[in-house]
């Protein structure tokens, strides 16, 4: 028989969309209950009755960064349905979709947040953390593959190509975030485009 899942209450989903939006301005790595309850307008009391300890809050806050993360997979993988023809638009300008959205400045406070949540699952694959980097990877490569003709997308090519694109992609992002450097980073990636439309 499967488990029941109690739906959030009202002031948990609340208070989970406040934290959120504290994670995106402040960071995962010293989150400290008090102070982000302060800021929220609660109590480290609270926040441990609603979500049990400061790992299933992380947890939460991981899960809820997934949800967005998703949402905006969806949006860009629009690109991967079937054009006049009825063929996927291709690898190639998936990732410059992709891409153009990764590089816009005000999405940097998620993918710092990304970034940070995909280091910590790798470091501390056993804790709060766990999974979230290999599904967020899995998560891309879906994307891409469904931009992808089918008979690209099932070969052992077409996985070389989406795991190298993807490797591009997280490689320009995490040079972006260290850097500002938009202008440098995506000639790279341009560049890299271009060898792969080859």
């Amino acid at each position: 028989m499967p488990e029941e899942t109690t739906a959030p209450s009202a002031r948990q989903v609340e208070l989970l969309e406040a934290a959120y939006r504290y994670a995106l301005a402040h960071g995962l790595a010293d989150l400290s209950l008090r102070p982000l309850a302060t800021a929220i307008g609660s109590s480290p009391r609270v926040l441990m009755f609603l979500f049990g300890n400061k790992d299933g809050l992380v947890r939460a806050l991981l899960a809820r960064a997934r949800t967005d993360e998703l949402a905006i997979l969806d949006r860009l993988g629009q690109g991967g349905q079937p054009d006049r023809s009825g063929q996927p638009i291709g690898l190639v300008p998936a990732v410059e979709r992709v891409w153009a959205w990764l590089a816009a400045e005000e999405h940097r406070p998620l993918l710092r947040l990304w970034a940070e949540a995909y280091v910590r699952s790798l470091v501390e694959p056993d804790g709060a953390w766990a999974g979230f980097a290999r599904a967020t990877v899995d998560d891309w490569l879906a994307v891409l593959a469904a931009c992808q003709p089918r008979p690209e997308r099932d070969s052992e090519t077409g996985a070389v190509r989406r795991t190298l694109a993807l490797a591009v992609l997280r490689g320009a992002l995490l040079d972006l975030l260290a850097s500002d450097d938009e202008p440098r980073v995506g000639a790279a990636v341009r560049h890299q485009l271009a060898l792969l439309r080859g």
